[in-house]
């Protein structure tokens, strides 16, 4: 597991380095008393958890865990903190803990290793079962590009390949709950974390590029709107 660190107090930053350092399966990739740094690594998504104070000039921890809840980012994150003011709102945002200081070694560990537990159970769970006449593919949901519907049959735009199934939309749909996917259109599931650009086709839609294919999507208008709204 790939970990940002980021409190503005050298003394804490220290501690936190030194009891997360020590924990098998996991790296350091910054440690920064700076949270602007840490809002440019969390862009890049380059992490997997953010352990952060809350009370920082300038940029809060709070305000990066809102920036992840906002934008989808798939980045856990553990406050860290003297102030027991944000719990309420930092569980608002789907925190996955929040430790209060001073704290012991012992129970940031745990919270560290439940999350590990977490993950690699989600691993499993983050999978779908593409069903075909005499095959069953296993697909990665995060792998998904995007997903159309011609005809009777759908097409499942992947990262390495397009796989065609009979299964409709609407049940494919259910399989893709997460933040992840929007229904763009109604022959058209796509993943919002692979598109490039939206470009006017009609009145009232656009067509979709996105990283790792050429082959586009549609979006309607409203769908534009949304994804404007409650992600980006």
């Amino acid at each position: 597991m790939k970990i940002g660190l980021v409190d503005d107090r050298a003394i804490d930053l220290d501690k936190l380095i030194g009891i997360v350092s020590a924990i098998p399966e996991v790296e350091i990739v910054f440690a920064t008393s700076s949270a602007e740094e840490a809002y440019e690594q969390i862009k890049k998504e380059a992490i997997s958890l953010l352990i952060a104070d809350i009370e920082m000039p300038n940029l809060s921890g709070y305000e990066l865990a809102d920036i992840i809840h906002s934008h989808a980012l798939n980045i856990n994150v553990i406050f860290v903190t003297g102030n027991s003011g944000y719990a309420v709102h930092a569980f608002e945002l789907n925190v996955h803990d929040y430790i209060m200081k001073p704290y012991s070694k012992d129970r940031l560990v745990q919270s560290v290793k439940r999350l590990i537990e977490k993950s690699q159970s989600a691993e499993i769970a983050g999978r779908i079962y593409i069903k075909q006449k005499n095959d069953i593919h296993i697909i990665l949901k995060k792998d998904i590009i995007f997903i159309e519907r011609s005809g009777r049959s759908t097409t499942i735009h992947t990262k390495t390949e397009a796989i065609k199934t009979y299964q409709t939309l609407n049940e494919l749909e259910g399989e893709l709950r997460e933040r992840d996917f929007v229904r763009s259109h109604r022959s058209f599931i796509i993943n919002i974390h692979c598109i490039k650009s939206f470009s006017l086709y009609a009145k009232n839609s656009y067509t979709v590029t996105f990283e790792g294919t050429e082959a586009k999507a549609m979006i309607t208008k409203e769908k534009v709107e949304f994804i404007q709204n409650n992600y980006f």
